[in-house]
């Protein structure tokens, strides 16, 4: 199977048999990629007021949580079974405190030069972000909730630009 050339059901990681392969990159051209993804925590006031403080039992939330949403990001293809081990030239995270809704938005910036995207990178920092808060802040607040953890944009490769409406 070409690389252009997916299964029937139109899915690229799935072989003409309904087998599940990684898909062949080998042909594409290297091209600078990026992906933006984003995702929200909700919590207690009390919580995100910890959170904001930094006076959380286990240290500083937002900083940790940025470390791990990193590290994930570099471990992506060992969680995710056919994703492609990629060689990231930039990995940037941002959270943002709200307290009127309360809760926290982690944004994730993923960059690479290579043969394929970088969208399950950035929506994997962005899941372990806020996974992080949560094991950090889970001693005073059992019911968070993680939610709209998205794609937002991707750029370069053949597919050129996508951005969400």
């Amino acid at each position: 199977m070409s690389n252009d050339q997916t299964s029937p059901s139109g899915l690229t990681h799935f072989d003409a048999a309904g087998q599940a392969h990684m898909v062949d990159v080998g042909a594409k051209a290297d091209t600078h990629r990026i992906a933006i993804a984003a995702g929200t925590i909700r919590m207690k006031p009390e919580t995100l007021e910890l959170v904001r403080s930094g006076s959380a039992k286990k240290g500083d939330v937002l900083g940790i949580a940025r470390i791990a949403a990193i590290m994930a990001a570099k471990r992506t293809s060992d969680l995710i079974p056919l994703c492609h081990p990629l060689a990231l030239t930039r990995v940037a995270v941002d959270f943002e405190i709200d307290p009127a809704a309360p809760q926290v938005h982690c944004t994730a910036r993923v960059e690479t030069s290579g043969k394929t995207g970088v969208e399950m990178e950035a929506l994997t920092a962005v899941q372990v972000g806020l996974l992080t808060i949560y094991d950090m802040c889970k001693a005073v607040d059992r019911g968070m909730v993680m939610t709209d953890v998205k794609v937002l944009e991707k750029h370069g490769g053949k597919s050129g630009d996508w951005v969400a409406e």
